[in-house]
């Protein structure tokens, strides 16, 4: 790697004793310095660039309405940028003007703005529910009592070996990127919960201590909405869906692919196996793709119950 120095980025106090270095001479030298600092900590540095410059350049190649139309694929155009967003290297509205300019159109813009809006969302109800994020917002809806999840994180799990391709590809990338696309969190949340029977706290945990995004706000609520426990029905996923937006990848180099992969079933097969009777809830047939409600209510109550929750499309 060329060497090349590395700026903190300025700061409107002066150094103390005791803070961590502010400037390096390449990322190597960032990364024994991290080393020395951290010895239990395992792996190399992750290749995402931070700071303000490489916020700037990401934003400035977003395009929304190829967003809107290929966002759900591993490889479509998403924007990268929550890490940037998460540590305030960009602010939520800074993003949503240079959608704004990007765009002629309301269509082109929507789906990117309503994402937005949902980050900004999250945050506001961990505002009301404080450490109560970490708690079921709602009981679930699978048909199993809490007490039949496992309190902690598989070792295979953990390790990356589970033996299929797509679940252990996750989390390589995982651990060694500190980032994921979406459905890939989705996917992996949804195995961990329904088909390893694992409570999602143990998955918030665990993508918390890995990914350069997370916050209890986002990444807590949305394993819930994986779970069933902030949404009206548990999300799971099929080996058709995987495949279509993973362009196959994993399924390919699978050695579960003939014979032996979960996922591969129809819908109604998988919520048979997977959640007791309940059908007054789930009532005909399981989704086929994830969403979230368009329309939100005010999170101005204490009360969980008073929230608005995402519900999954059809």
């Amino acid at each position: 790697m060329a060497s090349e120095p590395l700026a903190g980025a300025p700061l409107p106090w002066p150094e103390q004793p005791g803070d961590l270095p502010r400037r390096f001479a390449s990322r190597a030298a960032l990364e024994q310095q991290l080393r020395a600092l951290f010895p239990e900590a395992p792996g190399a540095l992750s290749p995402i660039r931070g700071g303000r410059r490489q916020a700037e350049q990401l934003l400035g190649r977003v395009q929304p309405e190829r967003y809107a139309k290929a966002r759900n694929f591993l490889n479509g155009p998403v924007t990268r940028l929550s890490p940037y967003i998460r540590h305030g290297a960009l602010t939520l509205a800074e993003v949503r003007d240079a959608v704004f300019a990007r765009t002629r159109s309301r269509q082109g813009s929507e789906k990117l703005i309503n994402e937005l809006g949902w980050r900004d969302y999250w945050q506001r109800l961990w505002q009301q529910l404080g450490d109560g994020i970490w708690r079921d917002q709602e009981e679930l809806k699978t048909g199993h009592q809490p007490g039949a999840y496992a309190r902690e994180l598989p070792a295979d799990v953990a390790e990356g070996r589970t033996g299929l391709a797509c679940m252990d590809g996750f989390i390589a990338e995982l651990h060694e990127t500190g980032w994921l696309h979406n459905h890939a969190r989705m996917w992996l949340a949804a195995y961990l919960v329904h088909w390893r029977r694992v409570r999602w706290q143990a998955g918030a945990q665990w993508f918390l201590r890995h990914l350069l995004d997370g916050d209890p706000a986002s990444n807590n609520l949305s394993w819930q909405w994986v779970a069933s426990s902030f949404s009206h029905k548990p999300y799971f996923f099929n080996r058709g869906n995987l495949e279509r937006y993973s362009n196959g990848t994993f399924c390919r180099s699978c050695p579960l692919s003939e014979q032996g992969c979960p996922f591969d079933a129809s819908y109604e097969q998988l919520e048979a196996e997977l959640f007791a009777p309940m059908p007054a809830i789930r009532s005909g047939g399981s989704d086929r793709q994830p969403r979230r409600q368009t329309s939100r209510g005010s999170a101005t109550t204490a009360n969980p119950s008073a929230f608005s929750r995402p519900t999954r499309r059809r």
